[in-house]
């Protein structure tokens, strides 16, 4: 039996192109680290974000994936070792291709995982259009840009799985 060190967790941040998750990773951990590049002079990740905290004496990695299809192999490298995953919803888009087949990939592989809510202080912002994917997993609604149940929802997902 292999000795898995439940001290330390890597959880991934999945989703799609703008979603929310560089900006989650900055609420949780404000001295996060993050590759971006410019599309049409808005930031967007390339290669990845990393930020740390702790929770219940648990040491907690994030790393954040890029959103674009043509990052697969960004993704399929930071996920190697996770120990948990979660992916980030844009409430104010219908459910994208990305996050649908996300989705479904982590529930193939056993991976504990949640959806998380993203946007949900926007007036456009409709939580059902995530349904297909929520049904029989943890799916808070947050406001990642303004800080809104993001660390509680962390803290519960951790709890719910570790």
């Amino acid at each position: 039996m292999l000795y898995m060190d439940r001290s330390r967790l890597k959880i991934v941040i999945f989703g799609a192109y703008n979603a929310g998750k560089s900006t989650f990773i900055q609420a949780i951990d404000p001295k996060c680290r993050h590759v971006e590049a410019n599309k049409y002079d808005i930031p967007t990740t390339v290669g990845l974000d990393f930020g740390r905290t702790e929770v219940n004496n648990k040491k907690i990695y994030l790393f954040g994936t890029p959103g674009q299809e043509r990052f697969e192999f960004c993704r399929e490298i930071l996920s190697r070792g996770m120990d948990g995953a979660i992916v980030m919803a844009d409430t104010t888009r219908d459910l994208d291709e990305l996050t649908a087949r996300i989705c479904e990939t982590l529930k193939v592989s056993g991976c504990p995982y949640a959806v998380f809510l993203n946007k949900c202080d926007h007036p456009d912002s409709s939580p059902l259009r995530y349904r297909a994917v929520t049904d029989s997993v943890f799916s808070p609604q947050i406001s990642a840009v303004n800080g809104t149940n993001t660390v509680e929802s962390l803290h519960e997902f951790l709890e719910l799985h570790f």
